[in-house]
């Protein structure tokens, strides 16, 4: 019997903004039936048993990297870590370049993550084996929304209807956007809450409703997504100050008693207590943030599964 069952066809995963929701609802389903092998003694499936991923990273990160490398292991694929800080790239060698020689010695797939928006893009026109971004500028960062949209429809059965606040560094956050452009492809009503600095200009054009005020903000929130205030970018100085923003815009115990009881709290990491939300709120009854990191090896597993087999279908 035919079926209407999307299939995946890509070879990359560079960002959610292009992809359908139909797309996106695959790669959760490909996630809820890998998240099981995290449970088992023998936490391996044999899916990439001959590939090789790379991990090659032009930023710090720890739980993105290192989920990758776990997820990759889990589907028995061989990983290499490239430290950027000791490779060519310090002698010159250019991301094209780099990407060809990895390419080279018969690399399966790249993972990237690269402070330029584009980067990934701009490796996949280059490449013919498969290129994941794991953070580009600030321009996307997928599998962290893919993992923040997984957990909140385990927790809430459902996307489509809940009213979700993402609250905190909307300007230069990549978390933001692909959390954008995913829970609205999914039928999510999204507020973003900031400051006037920090909200980014025709914001409203991707489907979203503005607030400056974060008690308004939580009212009718389902949950709320509170992202990492980026001061290293605070280049004019324009930024409240930490105290300021904590007071003003800080998710507190106080703020979660005139919410929804069952309001979800998320956080993509690293979390800055006392700026961005209380410790009673981080690891409170309402917090999933450690949920988040679990589950971001099942949607990591999914996507290097799914990308592995479109490159397949590709040639």
């Amino acid at each position: 019997m035919a079926t209407n069952k999307p299939k995946w066809i890509r070879k990359d995963l560079l960002g959610l903004g292009d992809l359908s929701r139909e797309e996106i609802e695959l790669i959760l389903d490909t996630a809820y039936s890998f998240k099981e092998i995290s449970t088992r003694q023998i936490k391996k499936v044999p899916a990439l048993r001959g590939k090789m991923v790379v991990n090659l990273f032009y930023e710090p990160s720890t739980r993105t990297r290192v989920s990758f490398e776990v997820a990759a292991k889990r589907l028995s694929a061989d990983v290499i870590n490239v430290a950027v800080e000791t490779s060519s790239v310090k002698k010159g060698e250019t991301l094209a370049d780099t990407g060809r020689n990895i390419q080279a010695l018969k690399a399966d797939i790249i993972v990237v993550r690269h402070n330029c928006s584009g980067a990934a893009l701009m490796l996949a026109r280059h490449l013919d084996i498969s290129v994941v971004n794991a953070g580009d500028g600030w321009h996307e960062h997928p599998t962290q929304a893919l993992l923040d949209i997984f957990t909140l429809k385990e927790k809430m059965g459902k996307i489509s209807g809940l009213n979700v606040v993402i609250v905190g560094d909307i300007a230069h956050s990549r978390v933001a956007r692909s959390n954008i452009w995913g829970l609205t492809k999914l039928g999510a009503n999204v507020v973003v809450c900031a400051p006037p600095v920090l909200i980014p200009a025709a914001i409203e054009q991707m489907g979203v409703r503005i607030s400056h005020n974060i008690e308004e903000a939580l009212e009718n929130a389902d949950a709320v997504n509170v992202l990492r205030m980026q001061f290293e970018r605070d280049e004019l100085g324009a930024f409240p100050k930490q105290m300021e923003y904590f007071r003003n815009f800080g998710i507190t115990k106080e703020r979660l008693g005139k919410a929804k009881r069952d309001i979800i709290v998320m956080h993509p990491g690293p979390l800055n207590r006392g700026i961005e939300m209380s410790s009673e709120v981080a690891d409170g009854a309402n917090s999933v943030i450690l949920e988040q990191v679990t589950n971001g090896i099942a949607v990591r597993m999914a996507v290097l599964f799914l990308v592995a087999q479109g490159r397949e279908k590709s040639r």
